[in-house]
């Protein structure tokens, strides 16, 4: 029999699922969590693969797969923590990297700090070179003086080197050669050419996602070779394949030169596991909602499919502020992230209200309620004094809380408001449900969307305490609480395909359209991208997905539209200009007539067939179970005590149902039931809540 394992790295949690390939669902698999290590994230990692092992009864040998998703690059970024890295670009170019976008983020904020670059001014250094837009060369790689850099990078000790040419995306020559060279001057130092790692227009944003892959190159190759030794010294002989944040997975080799598309993994991997379940659901739209220890991530689904972009930014100075961190150009799946975990950290403002977050007290020393050292209140202290949380039950047992701290923290917030420990905790977690709210709202009105006919997909540990409060401030009637919901992202790897995502640039308006020149680029580009996926997945079928990224002509920024699978012919041009007026009209409601429309930058994506679920058939009704007991829960909607029955969630049958307030019981987590909300298991054994007030 082969096993599967999953492992997820998140801020406060790490995540271990293993899965049996003969057995159908996952509410069968094995689920654990364990605290994550940061000074050393594998240590964590093989304690959480040999409790699942042991308490499976499995022997490492019979895993056949492990597929892993890691914060690491993320962290490594966000706290400067990677290597020492400098930049080669054309010369009199290497402050367009400080320069930016010439903007300010915070129009009124006489105190703006821009972030700082992950290369300080005296590493960034100019080489003569030139190339003009189209590809032709102006001036010729001046090799000497890419040989004299790498003289003083040798001096300085430099770990990690960018390069990025003017123009290197329609002719990638001369980063080529510097390449060639510095790997031959600077043997064992990581080297990222811009034409490898992002080969798209934008030079700022260029820049940064090559700095940003080269600063995080060394340590994750390191990271990643000594988890292989680790994994095989456990005598688990499968491969380790990566999440990538555009929802696809990879082969260690690929993460390894391209590091920068893991930053977004484990939220990819909730995001798949939304879509299968929305699919099992027959569920048209939908809301992910993943709140784990230390973040909250919402994703729109439309149509099983779901909202993908090429840019998004880490390490914001200004955490909610568009603009303020720093760009990354990758495959990812849009999402909106924000400090809303339960380790978020709790306090009152200088104006005298409650603020929760972004601050994480992570797993070291964790929340007050821990009982590790932490004396500041966050919203697992919150959720444990309202009475949410079984103090014998968090994370399997694996964690005792502490009623008495998690009340002696909330004193801090409840002291100047002059009320009780409860009522601080009612009020922490009024604000971090309408801070999750607020985001939702705003990040659907950014896409021309509602959430109010929506259904709400809640996993991860905090998700399902704060699920039903979410869906009535956005509108949703309906909910979905996964099986093994507490570690959704690590069961959303098992379910992604292998994939990857090749990306040009090649500027070419309608009127001019080059149907020759489209297909030979994306053959290419297919070529590219299948060596890449056919090294995990030699023999699979595989799906193709072609975009071209299309704006008026004059406008500064382009949207994605679909294109067909299929060569195109002379006539093309017609079909694309509908294509993407349909797409413009769906997301700004008009189109521009008599405008010229021009394409900018195309796209490939190749994965491995993964068919998604048909809905699966209504659960017959039976009785409702007994509860096994009643606690009070402080109901901060309601301001009330209601007594809650408890039931075990292992114990609930496909069609049984249930009345609100209740609260479902787990490992991973806790549903909340409230009053006014039906409970039902339907045939997968997930909980449907739906909302009957």
């Amino acid at each position: 029999m082969t096993a599967r394992l999953a492992v997820d790295i998140g801020g406060t949690f790490t995540d271990v699922v293993l899965e049996n390939d003969d057995k159908a669902h996952a509410m069968r698999a094995h689920a654990i969590k364990v605290l994550t290590t940061p000074d050393a994230p594998e240590r964590g990692v093989m304690e959480g693969v040999r409790a699942i092992l042991a308490e499976a009864r499995c022997p490492p040998a019979n895993v056949g797969l492990v597929v892993h998703g890691t914060t690491l690059a993320t962290n490594a970024l966000i706290e400067r923590k990677g290597a020492s890295t400098a930049l080669i670009t054309t010369a009199g170019f290497r402050d367009s990297l400080e320069i930016a976008w010439e903007h300010r983020f915070e129009q009124y904020d006489i105190y703006m700090e821009r972030p700082e670059p992950l290369v300080s001014r005296d590493l960034r250094f100019g080489v003569p070179e030139r190339v003009a837009a189209d590809g032709a060369v102006l001036m010729a790689l001046d090799e000497q003086a890419v040989r004299k850099v790498a003289g003083e990078l040798k001096l300085r000790q430099i770990e990690a080197v960018a390069v990025c040419f003017l123009h290197s995306f329609t002719n990638e020559a001369h980063e080529r050669r510097a390449g060639e060279i510095l790997a031959k001057e600077l043997p064992g130092v990581a080297i990222s050419l811009s034409c490898e790692v992002c080969p798209e227009i934008r030079e700022y944003e260029r820049t940064s996602t090559t700095i940003a892959n080269a600063y995080v190159l060394p340590r994750m190759a390191g990271y990643l070779g000594e988890l292989e030794a680790s994994l095989k010294k456990e005598g688990i002989g499968g491969p380790l394949l990566l999440m990538m944040s555009s929802g696809g997975i990879t082969t260690v080799e690929t993460a390894r030169r391209f590091p920068v598309r893991l930053v977004e993994s484990g939220p990819a991997g909730g995001a798949i596991l939304a879509l299968t379940v929305a699919a099992e659901n027959g569920l048209d739209k939908a809301v992910a909602f993943d709140m784990g220890g230390t973040t909250a991530k919402l994703t729109l689904l439309d149509h099983l499919e779901l909202q993908r972009s090429r840019q998004f930014e880490v390490a914001r100075a200004y955490r909610f502020v568009q603009g303020s961190g720093l760009p990354v150009r990758i495959p990812v799946i849009e999402l909106v992230e924000i400090g809303a975990g339960g380790g978020s950290i709790a306090r009152i403002d200088t104006l005298g209200r409650i603020q929760v977050g972004p601050d994480s007290a992570g797993s070291v020393p964790g929340p007050a309620s821990y009982g590790r050292g932490g004396t500041e209140p966050t919203v697992t202290d919150a959720d444990t004094a309202l009475g949410r949380l079984d103090p014998k039950r968090f994370a399997g047992g694996a964690i005792p809380l502490h009623l008495d701290k998690a009340k002696a923290a909330l004193q801090s917030v409840a002291g100047p408001l002059k009320t009780s420990a409860e009522g601080a905790a009612a009020g922490v977690a009024e604000i971090v449900d309408e801070t999750m709210a607020s985001a939702a709202r705003v990040h659907a009105v950014e896409n021309g969307k509602d959430t109010a006919d929506r259904a709400l997909i809640a996993f991860g540990g905090a998700a399902p305490l704060h699920a039903a409060r979410l869906a009535r401030k956005l509108g949703m009637r309906k909910i979905v609480v996964p099986v093994g919901a507490g570690v959704g992202s690590a069961f959303g790897f098992l379910r992604a395909p292998i994939a990857y995502e090749v990306v040009r640039t090649r500027h070419l308006p309608l009127a001019l359209f080059d149907a020759k020149t489209v297909n030979g680029l994306f053959a290419a580009m297919r070529e590219e991208a299948e060596a890449v996926v056919r090294l995990a997945a030699p023999k699979e079928k595989l799906v193709e997905t072609r975009q071209a990224f299309m704006r008026y002509r004059g406008q500064g920024h382009e949207i994605p539209v679909t294109l067909p699978n299929q060569a195109l012919d002379a006539d093309a041009a017609r079909e694309l200009r509908r294509r993407f007026e349909a797409t413009y009209a769906a997301v700004f409601g008009r189109v521009i007539p008599k405008l010229e429309v021009e394409a900018l930058t195309w796209t490939l994506s190749l994965a491995t067939d993964r068919p998604l679920p048909k809905p699966a058939a209504e659960a017959k009704a039976i009785g409702a179970p007994k509860p096994n007991g009643k606690r009070d829960v402080l109901d901060p909607a309601s301001g009330r005590h209601e007594p809650a029955a408890i039931h075990e969630r292992t114990a609930l049958a496909p069609g049984m149902s249930l009345d609100g307030p209740a609260l479902i019981v787990e490992d991973g987590t806790t549903t909340v039931v409230p009053q006014g909300f039906v409970a039902r298991i339907n045939a997968l054994g997930q909980i449907v809540l739906e909302d009957r007030a």
